[in-house]
């Protein structure tokens, strides 16, 4: 995860999918980073790819939204190997529960506040 300002992926013309993937992790962590900066920089190789959104909560609920153009585009990331091998490993090791919800957006807008 960066360490930049934090700033909303923007609203994009649907229709177009949200995968939200909520977390609450193990205590062991060993080797999680590594493959999470590996699955970030991976997952923009896949062509309809749009963005993401983390955020992590103070009492350990983490939430990702993965958003894609395309229901083939979402299917080239479900089923790349390098992605199925961490998604094992985390639930070997990295992950004491999670779930994942796949939405098609049917609406999206954003707003940003102008600099003074």
């Amino acid at each position: 995860m960066s360490d930049q300002p934090a700033t909303p992926i923007q609203a994009f013309e649907p229709p177009y999918y949200a995968v939200v993937f909520t977390t609450v992790r193990t205590q062991n962590q060993s080797g999680y980073s590594e493959t999470n900066d590996r699955m970030e920089e991976l997952v923009k190789d896949v062509p309809g790819y749009l963005g993401m959104d983390h955020a992590q909560t103070p009492g350990g609920l983490g939430i990702t939204v993965g958003y894609f153009r395309d229901a083939d585009a979402l299917r080239q990331w479900r089923t790349n190997a390098e992605h199925r091998a961490a998604q094992q490993r985390g639930r070997d090791d990295w992950y004491e529960s999670y779930t994942l919800h796949v939405a098609k957006v049917e609406r999206s807008h954003g707003f940003t506040r102008p600099t003074a």
